[in-house]
């Protein structure tokens, strides 16, 4: 609180005007003589000034005193403003709070709320400039009188008692009030004031009991971080900008908290806001903090109800704070929830130099609605993570999202997959890819559209180009073609019955299966879910994979994985446990969500975008002290075009991407041989080399 208040009248004036005016005598005190102020103190008179001693001590309170320029009368005027931190009222009027002037004058107060509009605001933005330029020491019409003495009277005068022995206080002072004398309205406010102040006096218990345990933030190992974790840590710290590129699976949430840890270590204080692309992975990432005692965590989603007020809240924690030690948090928000404009207004408020952004999955970063607002956003210390950072066929946001985290030439830090593989930190793996044959009906629908597409299709840059309508009309129909390949079901089904007659049941298998006809690139995060399906298909083929499961075999538990699934971390423990066999999803695994006791994916999806299956990869190839290795099944639709074919160049081009991804998958397998010979067909049709 900041009071500006009146100079100090004299005891006999005081006196004088008491007698004057009140048929009972009021005690008055003259501040300039504390010691035999002392004296005429009753016991709740020196409750009151031990209160305002420790409001002092720890600077909750500030002073400054006042008298006209003129030396004529007292500053009389009587205005202020609260402010919860979200609205502010201000009152103005001449309304002493003394007896006489509540219970006997004829006396005024006028409130004004900003939540009533105009007139309003502009009454509070006058009053709070006239206290501020008065506060400030700014105002020519009055005087100022020096408050130190009487700051350092108070404070060395009254005993130092702290917060628990004040309330203590307190408590006996109003368990001494006769309530038999109080109205049933004032008396209900009595009990309600004596029960506060207990329930604050147990919590301060409390705390102090814990005092002797306290937990300290940690690295959740015994062991500690991992060499290259250290490495990650000491190439970010000479500009604490950076971005740690890290195959999935090798622990980038926890190479990033331990950053975090390390400015604990130094600084004796964390400040953080992570952004994710999910809710799913605001509740991980939520597991992982504590898993380094970290505490204080605020979760910002579209769900999350009274975010704003527990964010300005926190705000006011960090700039009236008594005890004068740094205020420690997490904030972990939803990338949708962060460009929100009241949300981001507000996070862009925390403190500048000292809170930690970290970026999971920074290719998200890069989409237009972050990037208009990526100049606000100026926290000093910055880390992007992600296996996969560059943004397909979009150079300038790749770029812009470079230099925001400070990189250049080369990543801040970078761990291959190969790396991890071969240093134990993700198991090995077989890699099975499928060619999977088009009907004579699809065949045909997608020959005609193959010659429409040829001819948007730039050879030299081995491109479409972007923004036309009829184009994107053309390719979503083709990839809805590839989706929903019938003998993908054949061949699906013949991989779950060879699985199932070879290990008697299919625990720990993932299905990822086609997820709309949107075309890669284009999914939205700003919904605030997983997956945006744009028609009944994606909900149709993830029911259609889910029953072939079930035909395969009636008792095998098995259970969609989609944005709106309830329960999902139940479902995910369950399926860690082997109470749940199959998980079938569509995109809602491939960022982040760890399953790492997953033996068995069958990528059913088949798209252009070599980061979903370089996340999904990383997600099967998580280390589990039950598992020995993983294996992926791999359906691959690629149409055989005649070299006479106008759309031959295209088509060729086209399944030349796909196989560079096949490639990546064969050459870190374990059987790398099956891939040569189950594409061999492919290959010499398009004369290309695996």
């Amino acid at each position: 609180m900041r009071l500006i208040i009146n100079d100090i009248l004299s005891e006999p004036d005081k006196k004088a005007i008491d007698k004057a005016k009140s048929k009972s005598f009021l005690p008055s005190f003259n501040l300039s003589d504390i010691e035999n102020l002392k004296e005429t103190l009753s016991e709740r008179d020196r409750h009151f000034y031990d209160c305002i001693s420790w409001l002092i001590r720890y600077e909750r309170i500030d002073i400054k005193i006042v008298t006209p320029n003129d030396g004529i009368g007292i500053a009389h005027t009587k205005c202020g403003l609260f402010s919860d931190g979200l609205n502010t009222v201000a009152f103005d009027g001449s309304c002493n709070f003394s007896r006489s002037a509540l219970l006997e004058n004829n006396e005024s107060i006028t409130a004004f709320c900003d939540w009533d509009g105009g007139k309003d605001i502009y009454k509070i933005n006058d009053i709070k400039e006239d206290f501020e330029l008065t506060f400030n020491g700014n105002d020519p019409t009055v005087k100022y009188i020096d408050a130190h003495d009487i700051r350092t009277h108070i404070s060395s005068a009254f005993p130092v008692k702290e917060m628990k022995e004040l309330l203590e206080d307190e408590k006996n002072l109003l368990e001494q009030k006769d309530d038999k004398k109080l109205s049933d309205p004032i008396r209900a406010i009595l009990i309600k004031a004596k029960n506060k102040v207990q329930e604050t006096i147990e919590k301060i218990a409390a705390k102090s009991i814990g005092q002797s345990n306290v937990i300290i933030p940690e690295f959740p190992y015994p062991s500690g971080p991992r060499d290259y974790q250290k490495k990650a840590f000491e190439n970010w710290k000479p500009t604490q900008k950076g971005m740690f590129v890290m195959a999935t699976g090798t622990g980038k949430t926890l190479t990033s908290l331990n950053c975090l840890l390390e400015i604990y270590n130094r600084k004796h204080y964390y400040k953080a806001i992570i952004l994710v692309p999910t809710f799913t992975l605001v509740e991980q990432w939520e597991q992982e903090c504590k898993k380094f005692n970290f505490e204080h965590i605020y979760k910002v989603y579209s769900k999350s109800k009274n975010c704003k007020n527990e964010l300005e809240s926190l705000l006011l924690k960090e700039d009236f704070n008594p005890s004068g030690e740094a205020v420690s948090y997490i904030i972990i928000a939803t990338y949708a929830s962060f460009v929100r404009t009241g949300i981001f207004e507000t996070l862009i408020r925390f403190p500048r130099k000292q809170t930690l952004l970290i970026a999971d999955e920074v290719h998200n970063m890069g989409s237009k609605r972050i990037l208009d607002k990526i100049d606000g956003i100026k926290y000093v210390r910055r880390i992007g993570l992600s296996a996969t950072p560059n943004r397909q066929f979009d150079d300038e946001a790749n770029s812009r999202l470079r230099e925001f985290f400070g990189v250049k030439d080369e990543y801040t830090f970078e761990y291959s997959m190969k790396d991890a593989i071969e240093n134990g930190f993700l198991c090995r793996y077989y890699y099975y890819p499928h060619v999977v044959n088009l009907t004579a009906t699809e065949m045909s629908e997608y020959l005609q559209l193959s010659t429409k597409l040829a001819k948007f299709y730039n050879v030299s840059k081995k491109s479409f180009p972007s923004g036309d309508d009829i184009l994107m009309a053309l390719l979503l129909k083709r990839k809805r073609i590839i989706h929903k390949a019938k003998n993908k079901e054949t061949v699906f089904k013949s991989i779950i019955e060879e699985r199932f007659k070879e290990k008697g049941n299919l625990k720990y298998t993932l299905v990822y299966v086609p997820e709309g006809n949107r075309p890669d690139e284009t999914g939205d995060i700003f919904d605030e879910r997983d997956i945006i399906p744009d028609d009944e298909t994606s909900e149709h083929l993830i029911d259609l994979y889910t029953k072939i499961v079930c035909n395969v075999s009636p008792v095998t538990t098995v259970k969609k994985f989609v944005s709106d699934s309830k329960d999902r971390n139940q479902i995910l423990n369950d399926f860690a446990n082997g109470e749940l066999e199959v998980l079938t999803s569509m995109k809602c695994l491939d960022e982040g969500v760890d399953v790492p006791r997953s033996e068995m994916a069958i990528f059913c999806a088949s798209t252009g975008n070599p980061r979903q299956f370089i996340q999904r990869r990383g997600r099967i190839l998580r280390t589990h002290k039950d598992k020995y290795h993983a294996v992926i099944h791999d359906l691959i639709v690629a149409p055989l075009i005649s070299s006479s074919s106008d759309s031959y160049t295209m088509e060729r081009n086209l399944i030349e991407n796909e196989l560079k991804r096949v490639r990546d998958f064969a050459l870190l397998s374990e059987n790398p041989d099956r891939t040569y010979t189950e594409l061999e067909d492919i290959t010499s049709k398009y004369n290309l080399s695996i």
